[in-house]
């Protein structure tokens, strides 16, 4: 059996890292699905209608998914780190209520008219309910952000004693709501979500166009991608490494580990490529067997700014323990690696925009298929970051993990639940992808055969020959 605090971690952990998923599909998908509405409106064209049921029930697939895993998080609260919720939750308790009714019955109430109500309302109405929809999405992530950045960055709170037990009490509503990691966390996240769902959506634009490059619902569909990924993916660059000089600043212990820096030094140097040569480096990123590719003083440079010189602080300087060092570190190459993959891919789809068109590439047609997840695997390693890298602290600086721990969860029952949530949650993940492949299958049929004319007339658009033979184009 695992010992309790470990094993609430680690059941947080799961539950969180497959409702990040939907909850990140919800928000990347929104501004699309208000593209395709908009679209369908304006031009009247049935590419823009395809694609808008196409996502949109992938959409509400995902809401329903998010739903479903995002609702026993608040519980897990409760039952796994109780004395967590008695400090924190009057500073935690608002953002969460706003979520809820703020954000969530928004999107529930609107998603019913996007799926139902096209016929029904006026046109004007059902583009604003995609607006709503999407905007029900943001506000949701943006309430969560807020409570999880006071956890970061704690501000507009007093200590006092209330019941004999030392509690947060709130003092500044706008200062605890507005905290510094606020800004970054927000937009650092919501881009995460937008290459997320650009990338997938990409990935079955790409499997349909691959088998039928006459498809101009999914050649629109890709069209769209391509440039979204290409425009998001540069500004994610950028603004992740303003992120981690913020971080650095705000907390020295989290960058430490994201560099695995022991010791404090001046000049320090940046890691960009580590290599384990043996099994004992994966778990000790300080390890002699560790191949890496440094640059002389780049991380100085990154945290401070432009001084290549600047200390940076080690983790033997910090009076407690240490994040797991190897989890945030390996963690952070993973991310950042994928991170310039996306903009390799979105300059890769740019160049073949302007050389005119995509679909006669089969290689980058293929690169967008195998890369269809990974901009959720960059997601979650970077929320592993954000989260493990802010450990031994469950409130930075204020409570420590096992002090929020809930007093007499037993091994057994902290084990067992952890169990049980992977089971579930496990499943749930395995649902939705079965039923998005049946959504695609059931497309791909659509497909075949697909009808000649207009490419705005027919089941699909622009297609005059037998949309189940492969058309290879130039391989460049």
């Amino acid at each position: 059996m695992l010992d309790p605090v470990v094993a609430g971690r680690a059941q947080f952990a799961v539950a969180l890292t497959i409702h990040i998923i939907f909850a990140a599909l919800s928000v990347g998908l929104g501004p699309f699905l208000v593209y395709f509405v908009v679209q369908e409106i304006r031009t009247g064209k049935q590419r823009y209608v395809r694609l808008r049921e196409f996502f949109t029930k992938v959409f509400a697939l995902g809401f329903v998914m998010g739903t479903v895993t995002g609702i026993p998080l608040g519980f897990m609260f409760g039952t796994n780190f109780a004395s967590f919720s008695r400090v924190a939750g009057e500073l935690i308790g608002g953002p969460l209520s706003f979520e809820a009714k703020m954000a969530f019955f928004l999107e529930a109430a609107f998603l019913g008219i996007l799926l139902y109500g096209r016929e029904r309302v006026p046109e004007w109405f059902y583009a604003l309910s995609s607006g709503f929809v999407a905007l029900g999405a943001w506000l949701s992530a943006f309430w969560i952000l807020v409570a999880n950045a006071w956890m970061q960055t704690p501000r507009g709170y007093e200590l006092v004693e209330r019941g004999g037990r030392t509690v947060a009490q709130l003092t500044d509503p706008m200062a605890a709501f507005f905290t510094p990691r606020l800004p970054w966390l927000f937009v650092h996240m919501q881009s995460a979500a937008i290459i997320s769902v650009t990338l997938a959506i990409a990935g079955i634009a790409a499997y349909f166009v691959y088998h039928n490059r006459d498809s101009e619902v999914w050649n629109t569909a890709l069209r769209a991608a391509v440039v979204v990924l290409l425009v998001m993916s540069v500004f994610q660059v950028f603004h992740g490494d303003l992120y981690a000089r913020h971080v650095a600043d705000t907390q020295p212990q989290k960058f430490a580990a994201m560099e695995a820096q022991y010791e404090t030094s001046t000049g320090a140097d940046l890691h960009v490529i580590a290599v384990p040569t043996s099994v004992d480096a994966l778990d000790d990123p300080r390890a002699e067997n560790l191949f890496t590719i440094n640059i002389p003083n780049l991380a100085s440079f990154l945290a401070s700014g432009g001084d290549p010189s600047a200390e940076i602080t080690g983790l033997n300087e910090f009076n407690y323990d240490s994040p797991p060092v190897a989890l945030v570190f390996w963690s952070f190459r993973i991310m950042v690696g994928l991170g310039f993959w996306f903009v390799g891919l979105g300059v890769w789809g740019g160049y073949r925009l302007l050389r005119g068109g995509i679909r006669a590439s089969d290689r980058y047609l293929i690169a967008l298929m195998c890369s269809a997840p990974l901009g959720f695997t960059a997601l979650i390693t970077g929320w592993y970051v954000t989260e493990v890298g802010r450990q031994p602290w469950i409130i930075q600086g204020v409570l420590r993990t096992s002090e929020g721990a809930t007093i007499g969860l037993s091994s057994a029952e902290a084990t067992l639940s952890l169990l049980g949530v992977a089971a579930v949650y496990g499943t749930a993940l395995v649902t939705f992808c079965y039923l998005v492949r049946q959504y695609v299958r059931s497309e791909r049929e659509r497909l075949l055969p697909p009808t000649a004319g207009d490419g705005d007339s027919g089941p699909d658009s622009g297609s005059n020959s037998d949309a189940g033979q492969q058309v290879v184009g130039s391989d460049d």
